[in-house]
């Protein structure tokens, strides 16, 4: 198996494991007594943890290799896992969210794993496939955890997903211990020993066009959480629709993304350009968030949810790699980590802000917001064109 291969089924591994448990985690918080503005900050937990850690585990990575940092974030994910399944109160259930945070390290070393393996014409081709398998297994995480955990809320099994959670995270460790080689190996760090570390804002300033396109990532990322988290609340209103037809609604949006990243990146890239290719994603998307606001038939609700997948595909790996274009070989992590960090600024924000403009402004409302802030982000991603830096 080739490295980007062996990267690919880690990475589905790894984000299988955490989906499992994403739509489980607000009916634990109910049956511990949770009131429903208590849920989502505990959601949002894991967000700010990864914010605060993504960047220091980026550096690290760069220090200390990427296979390292891989496994170690992976342990500790595991540790939530088990703290998770056997939780008995909401502080718990609170503790393992922080922690899965704090330790996801994960997702930078991959994108900072592919762009070590890749040449500069092949980057946004490896960064969709490393996308693709993440979406991949967020795809297929959030159903299989619904099934392991039982169709009843009041004697759903908690126990069982996280134990799956924490043996597919296991799994990956393997993976990375016995098949996937080191790409950033001593050899290569110690060529620049004396390469001073950089803060991420320390970053952004000395490179203007990783500014550009991490703002850009923080709006389209920020519109994308406004919309996962808003979406079942506004399909039960507008059509009454429950947990299995919004499911499978959503798989609207995942299947378009899979293709664009698994495939089609890897056509257009070429053709088109990064930036072209971010540019005309970030647009996408802000017609597929217009096309949901207006909708009044199911038709024209999966048309958005359609639109909205092609835009992310196109979007997420052209962005990444534009942003690996502003690294150095010995600081790669760090960039990817400081990158990795605006998203998870936007996942914070967005379930904080999604429900008050639903209840305040109308069904309709957060999508239009979403459109309103993705559109600048075709303008930062075109500006973020220019050279590798130095």
């Amino acid at each position: 198996m080739n490295r980007l291969g062996a990267l690919f089924l880690f990475s589905i591994i790894d984000t299988l494991g955490f989906g499992i448990l994403i739509p489980l985690v607000p009916y634990m918080a109910d049956r511990f007594g949770a009131r429903p503005e208590l849920i989502t900050p505990i959601l949002g937990s894991y967000s700010l943890c990864q914010l605060i850690a993504a960047p220091w585990w980026g550096r690290l990575s760069d220090r200390l290799g990427r296979r390292p940092i891989l496994m170690s974030s992976l342990a500790g994910a595991c540790l939530s896992y088990v703290i998770l399944g056997g939780a008995r109160n909401l502080w718990w259930l609170l503790a393992s969210r922080m922690l899965a945070g704090f330790m996801a390290g994960n997702i930078a070393a991959a994108f900072a794993y592919a762009s070590d393996v890749s040449p500069i014409e092949k980057r946004a081709a490896s960064m969709g496939l490393v996308g693709a398998a993440i979406g991949i297994g967020f795809t297929l995480g959030q159903p299989l955890g619904g099934l392991l955990a039982g169709a009843d809320a009041r004697t759903a099994n908690f126990t069982a997903p996280a134990a799956v959670s924490a043996a597919l995270s296991m799994l990956a460790i393997l993976l990375v211990r016995f098949v996937l080689p080191e790409s950033h190996t001593p050899e290569h760090r110690r060529e620049h020993p004396d390469e001073p570390r950089r803060g991420s804002l320390k970053l952004l300033r000395e490179r203007p066009p990783l500014a550009f396109i991490a703002a850009a990532t923080l709006l389209v990322t920020y519109s994308q959480s406004i919309l996962e988290s808003i979406f079942a609340i506004w399909a039960l209103h507008r059509y009454g629709l429950g947990p299995r037809a919004v499911g499978l609604l959503l798989f609207g949006v995942a299947l378009p993304a899979l293709a664009m990243q698994g495939g089609l990146v890897r056509v257009l890239a070429p053709t088109l350009g990064e930036v072209r290719l971010a540019m005309c994603g970030a647009l996408a998307y802000v017609a597929g968030l217009s096309t949901l606001a207006l909708a009044v038939t199911l038709p024209m609700t999966v048309a958005g949810l359609i639109l909205c997948g092609a835009g992310l595909g196109a979007y997420n790996p052209s962005a990444f790699a534009l942003a690996s274009r502003q690294a150095r070989s010995r600081d790669r992590g760090a960039v990817m980590g400081t990158y990795v960090a605006s998203a998870s600024l936007a996942r914070v924000l967005g379930p904080f802000t999604s429900g008050s403009i639903y209840m305040l402004w109308g069904p309709s409302a957060p999508f239009l917001v979403g459109a309103c802030v993705t559109l600048p982000a075709a303008w930062l991603a075109g500006r973020a064109r220019c050279a590798r830096a130095p």
